[in-house]
């Protein structure tokens, strides 16, 4: 248990310091949004040994090749996340009935509100997060998020079926020569590339 515990801590830190890396460029990231992953990375605390142990929940370099690739992999990272997160929701204690009723004051007496004030400041954080990276998802990977669906479904063909299997057979010649058509048309398009630069050299010299 101590060890799924610290697995998840783990994840859930290295999320955090993705999501907050735009706090070095300050391009893209809110200044509200690296505040609330400031704080949450106060809430999820591990040693600064597990944070550069050199093992990435989330490999960069997976984010150097083309960009038709990249889009496709950060789709699946954003996926990750979300999924992350709303687990990260459900660890959380349930807020109590006094807590979650606007107007109520809690008992400040003793030390027994600490940990439900600070659950409910990390939930409302959790929530802020998870909100921007569903709105990311929903205007910037919608077709990367698709078709990283639609390659899920792909792991539950039922390989013992014999239907499954003649009519896979009976595809497969749209597949075979669809795949190498696609293949081709990357192809062309890199050597058209390649001539163009090469070309722009040229007059540039």
């Amino acid at each position: 248990m101590m060890m799924r515990m610290g697995s998840v801590m783990r994840k859930v830190v290295c999320l955090l310091a993705w999501l907050s890396v735009g706090q070095v460029s300050g391009s893209y990231l809110p200044q509200d949004m690296n505040r609330t992953l400031q704080d949450l990375l106060q809430h999820y605390k591990i040693s600064k040994s597990d944070i550069y142990d050199g093992k990435q929940v989330f490999p960069k370099e997976e984010l150097k090749g083309k960009m038709e690739s990249q889009m496709l992999f950060m789709g699946g990272v954003l996926e990750a996340y979300e999924k992350l997160i709303v687990h990260m929701l459900k660890e959380l204690p349930t807020p109590s009935p006094l807590s979650a009723t606007s107007g109520d004051k809690a008992d400040t007496s003793g030390p027994s509100t600490a940990k439900p004030l600070a659950a409910g400041n990390t939930r409302s954080n959790l929530n802020k997060v998870l909100e921007k990276i569903r709105d990311l998802k929903l205007h910037s990977y919608k077709e990367q998020v698709k078709i990283l669906h639609e390659l899920q479904k792909l792991k539950h063909i039922e390989m013992d079926n014999i239907k499954v299997q003649g009519k896979a057979l009976w595809e497969l010649p749209w597949i075979y020569e669809k795949a190498n058509s696609l293949a081709d048309n990357v192809m062309r398009r890199r050597r058209r590339r390649r001539r163009q630069t090469r070309t722009k050299s040229r007059l540039g010299a």
